[in-house]
């Protein structure tokens, strides 16, 4: 369990998530990254965490996505992943880019 502020049904969660993860064959610390981000995402949309990402609150639940954007799934990564990637490496112009744009400036 990575942090010690959740629930206990976030805790469950948690549990619940990894284990699947990993009797679907994922590596122990894949499931474990996979499970706490997920939990993290669920805690922001309902206002339990104290610092939460545009991107986190506004987009669809883990649940309701599963895995639609992965990065290498079908549709890639969402506007607003790339640009927040984008303005972590300082590219430069982004707010005028495109979807595409974003994709190559930032790398695939």
């Amino acid at each position: 369990m990575p942090s010690t502020d959740w629930s206990a049904k976030r805790e469950r969660q948690y549990d619940h998530i990894k284990t699947g993860l990993k009797q679907r064959g994922k590596p122990e610390k894949v499931a474990e990254e996979i499970a706490a981000r997920t939990v993290n995402k669920e805690r922001a949309q309902h206002g339990e965490s104290k610092t939460a990402s545009r991107s986190s609150v506004k987009d669809a639940s883990p649940g309701h996505r599963g895995g639609k954007r992965s990065h290498s799934g079908e549709g890639g990564r969402t506007y607003a992943q790339l640009y927040n990637e984008a303005q972590k490496k300082g590219v430069k112009g982004r707010s005028r880019m495109n979807k595409q744009q974003l994709l190559d400036a930032v790398g695939r």
